[in-house]
């Protein structure tokens, strides 16, 4: 157990460097890494949605995929399975994603802007928190999507292929997909495509390796009293906040605002903040995992992790077709129905799932 918490502490040193390295060579503040954001560029970037400031394919999200998938390869863990309501998975990682979008953020962001100095994601980290304890009390009343069941190795490999073709496409055809223009907002912020799939790669097969997720190592505390997946997290906050006081030395550039106003790619309404964190880890525990745990268990041939990536990156379309997604200037009105009308649909999801007995499991 202490040599599992060490190997986990590490990981999260690593990856907490690497988001700030990020940074430096490109991504936009306070988003070395970021699942929703990527998953809702990388759509706008196929075309499910015009917003031109967020269209860009994220190399981080494939060689994420493609790093837990080559590791499980390795450790004999690559082991298809799906078929656990895979339409309950779809509608829930749709709500997901727009409640990231209310929040501008994924679980994983919220620890990076908290590491830069935002403190409007204490706010989100208190609806996440909620959100995350909303869903223990269903897990508790014997909640359960029913059983997955072993697939074929080639059902298991799709999702991994499908983000390799994304790579070819990003690297050998981008006349096919969408870019956002120079300057236009965060899509036109990256780092090289070589630097971002190399992180990538690394943070995907370090998150194989220790399970990392947010949503899991809270459960775990609440559950269980099992402190070693929060460890992960914070060491990556700890990392990440002194790798961008180093940057900021070193580059006279400030990498580190304290404070609520002035945030990168942030509001400042908390109420909201927090509302679209609810939304996220109330999904999130339904779901099994939060989105970066998701993104790791599809490169491992879970075909219901990949349903659930799917449904994240239709949420992001949805988010942005129709007036949902937050911007520095705030909530929308239609973003606020919307996480309104989410919170109330996962918990129905949740109650009808669910048994006292736990009868089903």
């Amino acid at each position: 157990m202490k040599n599992e918490k060490t190997t986990i502490a590490i990981a999260g040193v690593i990856i907490g460097i690497l988001a700030a390295g990020l940074v430096y060579f490109g991504n936009p503040v306070n988003m070395g890494f970021c699942i929703a954001c990527f998953l809702r560029d990388t759509s706008g970037a196929l075309g499910l949605h015009s917003a031109a400031a967020v269209q860009y394919i994220r190399p981080e999200i494939i060689g994420l995929v493609l790093g837990a998938c080559i590791l499980s390869l390795i450790n004999r863990e690559f082991k298809p399975r799906g078929g656990s309501a895979p339409v309950t998975r779809f509608i829930l990682g749709i709500f997901v994603m727009i409640g990231c979008l209310m929040f501008l953020g994924c679980p994983f962001r919220m620890i990076l802007r908290l590491a830069g100095g935002d403190l409007n994601a204490l706010l989100g980290l208190v609806g996440f928190v909620l959100g995350i304890l909303t869903g223990v009390f269903f897990l508790k009343r014997g909640y359960t999507l029913k059983r997955s069941y072993k697939m074929q190795h080639t059902e298991g490999a799709l999702f991994p292929i499908v983000e390799i073709v994304l790579l070819v496409l990003l690297t050998a055809a981008p006349s096919f997909i969408r870019f956002s223009e120079e300057g236009a907002g965060p899509g036109a912020l990256h780092a090289a495509v070589g630097i971002s799939l190399a992180a990538g790669l690394i943070v995907g097969a370090l998150a194989q390796k220790t399970r990392l997720c947010m949503v899991g190592g809270i459960r775990d505390v609440v559950l269980f009293g099992e402190w070693k997946l929060l460890l992960g997290f914070a060491a990556i906050l700890a990392s990440a906040f002194g790798a961008n006081l180093i940057l900021g030395a070193v580059t006279g550039t400030s990498y580190f605002n304290l404070g609520f106003a002035g945030q990168a790619v942030a509001h400042t309404d908390g109420l909201w903040n927090a509302l679209g964190m609810a939304l996220a880890g109330l999904g999130c525990v339904l779901l099994g995992g939060c989105p970066l745990r998701q993104l790791v268990l599809a490169g491992e041939g879970n075909t219901d992790s990949a349903v659930t990536v799917f449904g994240l990156m239709v949420g992001a379309a949805v988010a942005h077709n129709f007036g949902l997604a937050s911007s520095a200037e705030g909530p929308t009105a239609n973003g606020k129905i919307a996480v309104v009308i989410g919170i109330a649909a996962a918990a129905v999801i949740a109650f009808v799932n669910s048994s006292r007995k736990g009868e089903g499991k």
